[in-house]
């Protein structure tokens, strides 16, 4: 690479990794957001035009940032191997689709507003969030298929039981997994149970019993699952930044034992260079005082 290239380079990775300027890329993300939002009312019509010139000014904005992300890489393919900075090509890409042809319109519109989702891939606390729910996922699948099996039980009790009662809330076991989530959401849930009361005084037991097992033990199994998912995944990075900080550090040692290195052989140098000129003026001064011992004779 050229000694210029290599100095835009720096450059641009300096401006990447500057505090400031993440901060106005949040900044500028925030505002894309608020202009989708003010496009939805009817009052600012009239300012449509002077909208459309804002989206374009921010559509120019995340082009730049990106490309400037992407010229401090010093390898591109580096670049794309992290998910976050595709995620953010991707939506920067998917923005440049115009909004004047009328069939593309809605498409852009609606690709406009995932560029509210770069606030997740700026800042590294929001990161770690979406890390550690994706990651427990799959445990948080089998509380999921516990809690089915649950809601299918108490459902099929509930359409035997209370479908006399009332039809349109318990007519079936697909209508009554329904009626059951708003009981578990706890949506006038009381009305419900009041209902089943009129025939069935004991109804409450399975009132009390169903919203005990999902609304608190299953939920709480969940947020226990994610909570612990995301202390790994600190502790991870923790270890990770650790990783790094030693690494510096060994460099910075290996640095100073080379810089050490360097200045014994120049002391070394520069002691064999006054010997040397010890040692001549000795044989001068012996040469000198020779031939008038000589004369002397």
């Amino acid at each position: 690479m050229s000694e210029p290239f290599n100095t835009w380079q720096s450059r641009f990775e300096r401006l990447r990794s500057n505090k400031l300027f993440e901060t106005v890329v949040i900044a500028i993300i925030i505002v894309s957001a608020l202009v989708i939002g003010a496009k939805t009312y009817e009052e600012t019509s009239r300012f449509e035009q002077w909208l459309i010139y804002l989206d374009i000014a921010v559509t120019v904005f995340f082009l730049v940032e990106i490309l400037i992300r992407m010229a401090a890489e010093r390898n591109l393919a580096r670049f794309f191997k992290n998910g976050w900075n595709v995620f953010d090509f991707l939506i920067v890409t998917a923005s440049l689709i115009p909004m004047d042809d009328s069939e593309m319109v809605l498409l852009a519109r609606l690709l406009r507003i995932f560029r509210v989702l770069r606030l997740v891939s700026m800042i590294p606390e929001l990161r770690l969030l979406l890390v550690a729910l994706v990651k427990s996922i799959p445990r948080m699948g089998y509380v999921a298929l516990l809690m089915f099996i649950i809601f299918y039980i108490y459902a099929a009790i509930g359409s035997f039981l209370f479908a006399p009662v009332d039809e349109f809330l318990w007519g079936n076991i697909s209508i009554s997994m329904l009626t059951l989530f708003r009981v578990a959401t706890f949506e006038d849930w009381t009305d419900v149970m009041y209902a089943t009361q009129e025939v069935y005084a004991w109804s409450w037991i399975y009132y009390l019993t169903f919203i005990f097992l999902t609304a608190f033990i299953f939920l709480n199994m969940m947020i226990g699952i994610v909570l612990d998912v995301m202390q790994k995944e600190s502790a991870l990075i923790d270890l990770e930044n650790g990783e790094g900080e030693a690494a510096e550090l060994q460099g910075v040692r290996q640095d100073v034992h080379s810089m050490r290195d360097q200045l014994e052989r120049i002391e070394r140098l520069l002691e064999g260079d006054s010997r040397g000129t010890r040692a001549s003026l000795t044989d001068q001064t012996t040469e000198r005082s020779s031939p008038a011992r000589q004369t002397d004779n």
